[in-house]
């Protein structure tokens, strides 16, 4: 039986926030999911690591998560990989936002991912999210 999806390459710890769940939205340049939305995407993992702690920050501010728990997750995360497809996520809801989206918008569409990460409802917003088996 063979399986064809997309796939997405990310850098850690991105792929395995995406792939624990706790990242249910993905920003890029180019509107490359609005072709998949609602279809399977594979998870790649780049055998580099994204540059810069961005994403502590928004991990322990915006999201409350502790030192301890981010560290959880760069652990979980580094099970899978590099080089490596390690998961699936079904592609929600997709759009594409303006380059000049104020700041305070921005700030809102992360609390927003927070919130459904945490179990909250995030009408609209949703992405991308883990689905089926973690490891493959």
């Amino acid at each position: 039986m063979t399986l064809q999806v997309g796939c997405l390459s990310f850098r850690q710890p991105y792929a395995g926030l995406v792939l624990d769940g706790v990242k249910s939205i993905e920003t890029r340049w180019r509107p490359l999911l609005c072709p998949m939305e609602n279809c399977t995407l594979a998870i790649h993992i780049a055998q580099k690591d994204w540059e810069g702690d961005q994403w502590r920050d928004i991990l322990s501010h915006t999201m409350g998560i502790s030192d301890v728990q981010i560290e959880e997750l760069l652990l979980s995360g580094d099970r899978f990989g590099r080089g490596v497809v390690a998961g699936l996520v079904e592609v929600g809801e997709t759009w594409c936002c303006s380059d000049s989206v104020p700041e305070e918008d921005l700030k809102e569409l992360e609390k927003a991912a927070s919130r459904r990460s945490q179990g909250g409802h995030m009408p609209t917003d949703h992405i991308v999210g883990p689905t089926g088996p973690k490891d493959m």
